[in-house]
Order: C-alpha cells, then structure tokens, then sequence
C-alpha cells in the first residue's frame, strides 16, 4: 500500500469519515510517505513492546504508539528502526520521541513522531498492544489503515476504504 494518493487526495475522498491527526509530528524516517494497516501500542517511557513488536514481521503494518506525547525520553531508536526495516514494516508514527536522528533519516522507514531526544526509556516490559489508542486527536484501533506523508497523518477503517472502491 505504499504507492497511495496523498493524504489530501484521501481527505478529499473521505472528508465526512477520515481521521486528520493534529500537525504535531515531524518526520525522521528516509521514506516520507507511507501507509499500512495499523498496529496499536499505548505505552509510556518504556519501549519494551515497541522493540518487541518492531522484531516482528511488519510488510504492509504501521505501528501507531501513543506514547502520551512524553518529551522525556525516545520510544525508538536506531537500532530498533534498523530492525523495522529488516522485518518490512512500512512506517511508525509515535506520539513522544525518537532519538539517533541522523541514523533515522537514511533508513527506509516512514517515521513520524513529535520530537527527538537522545535520552533513552527504560525497559520494564510495560505497554499494551492491540487496542484502540488516542493521540493527536484522533482514535486509531487495530487494523485501520494509516496514511502518512508530508501533510500529515491520516486514517480510515477499511470498511470506509473498501466502500469508496
């Protein structure tokens, strides 16, 4: 699904049912537009099932963390992105930090979050996965499909997919 219209295009199709989340993030990752199926982890300053799930096969999957915007620590790094890659994961977008910046950007990976910030989480196995989260004001539950590029983010359910096909 990574060959889309562009977010607007999309908006202008599904203006009464698509989901535009908030112009909060910026992006880090080397492919600027990406979409996929969503993944869903709600986390907060600890990536355990960020590094978990991005270990995982990902082809045709964007993982969507609400990190609850924390600004105090990077949910993804280098070498969790580099795994992503590996397991063909088309993008993640993160509502808190990311950290190796400058490692991010030549990876073939959509990357959206709201900051980076070269202190790391902790890993205590915390986080859930699987379920409807919240952020940047919008609702984003497992299986919908998450369009990204330079405009920002924008989701659908397949159903209000599949209905305009």
């Amino acid at each position: 699904m990574s060959d889309f219209d562009s977010t607007c295009d999309h908006y202008d199709r599904f203006e009464k049912t698509a989901r535009v989340a908030d112009p909060v993030f910026r992006d880090f990752g080397a492919r600027r537009k990406f979409a996929g199926e969503a993944v869903t982890i709600k986390c907060f300053e600890d990536n355990s099932r960020v590094k978990e799930t991005l270990g995982t096969p990902g082809k045709g999957k964007v993982l969507v963390v609400d990190g609850g915007g924390s600004l105090r620590a990077a949910l993804m790094g280098d070498l969790i992105a580099k795994d992503a890659v590996k397991n063909g994961w088309e993008g993640v977008v993160i509502h808190g930090c990311v950290r190796d910046a400058a490692v991010l950007a030549t990876l073939d990976l959509g990357i959206k979050a709201v900051a980076a910030i070269p202190r790391k989480t902790v890993r205590n196995g915390e986080g859930q996965r699987d379920l409807a989260v919240t952020l940047a004001g919008i609702r984003v539950s497992p299986g919908d499909l998450v369009f990204a590029d330079e405009d920002g983010v924008l989701v659908l359910t397949p159903a209000e997919f599949g209905a305009a096909q």
